[in-house]
């Protein structure tokens, strides 16, 4: 089954990136119209009309269902790193679709961060050890990401433009990578036990991370370019929840030097490529030229 655990994530991963491009597309169209271009909760009620924005909602669904089949069936270990291909998934899209083109680095980072996910899912998928989380864990790494979380949103307070950006979309991130180790919890104790085994406190913490995180996404749409959201976003949410059950699940105990070794250096290269993706794909070369005064 931890095949096909696998291929839901990156189903999943493929409806995160085309999902959060739409939701992008609506919320700058709708605070386009306001008197500061601002996302506010009075906006809401435009924006869950607005045929782009509810796209990418329907889109962002099946990535949830997706990965919660995957969580199913697979350690958090196994399935968080996969989150990080959504970023090169959404370059190579569009430039099979003749919308972009991809430069020399852009090609050397996609390659890069898809063969260490490639990897480390191969390894953890070998060594990950399935278990039920207990509530001390989930109290733990619920402290750990609330903390974090108010620190990044400190920052977006005292900060703007892509700094701003980053920062929401970082605390969204570790929200979205607690949410994603609470789905295992509820799926796999569900999958054992029916609905009687219900973690509810695993349950309750989901519901709240989910409405934050899905909160900080919103807004920073609204601060910055999506190339930055979903960057900054795809590398804290599966760096969060794969620490997480690395750590406080102790989802691989087993582990010798050697290979935590290459999952670091995995992680490392996935998470580097990412970041050089998300500077070098042609939305991002566009908006740099843009400023400089060389496009329109």
């Amino acid at each position: 089954m931890v095949s096909v655990a696998i291929a839901c994530a990156v189903l999943g991963a493929l409806c995160a990136a085309i999902g959060a491009q739409l939701q992008h597309t609506g919320v700058r169209s709708e605070t386009s119209a306001t008197k500061d271009g601002r996302l506010r909760l009075r906006t809401l009620g435009r924006l869950v009309r607005n045929p782009s924005w509810v796209r990418g909602f329907l889109v962002l669904f099946a990535c949830a269902v997706l990965q919660i089949l995957a969580l199913t069936f697979a350690p958090v270990t196994v399935v968080a790193p996969i989150v990080v291909l959504a970023l090169p998934m959404v370059a190579l899209l569009n430039a099979y679709a003749g919308k972009s083109t991809l430069d020399a680095a852009a090609w050397v980072a996609v390659v890069a961060t898809s063969v260490a996910v490639a990897v480390f899912v191969a390894v953890s998928a070998h060594l990950a050890e399935e278990a039920r989380i207990p509530p001390d864990a989930v109290l733990a790494a619920g402290r750990l990401v609330g903390g974090a979380m108010v620190v990044l949103g400190l920052v977006a307070v005292l900060t703007s433009g892509n700094v701003r950006c980053v920062a929401l979309a970082m605390a969204a991130g570790a929200a979205y990578g607690l949410v994603t180790v609470l789905v295992r919890d509820v799926a796999y104790s569900v999958r054992l036990g029916g609905l009687t085994e219900l973690p509810v406190l695993s349950a309750a913490g989901l519901a709240v991370a989910f409405l934050v995180g899905s909160w900080l996404i919103q807004l920073g749409y609204d601060s910055g370019p999506p190339d930055v959201v979903v960057g900054s976003q795809t590398v804290v949410n599966p760096l969060v929840a794969t620490v997480i059950g690395l750590t406080l699940l102790n989802e691989a105990a087993g582990l010798g030097p050697g290979v935590r070794a290459t999952l670091l250096a995995c992680g490392v290269v996935a998470m580097a490529g990412v970041l050089v993706l998300a500077r070098h794909h042609p939305e991002a070369a566009a908006r740099r030229l843009r400023r400089a005064g060389v496009l329109r």
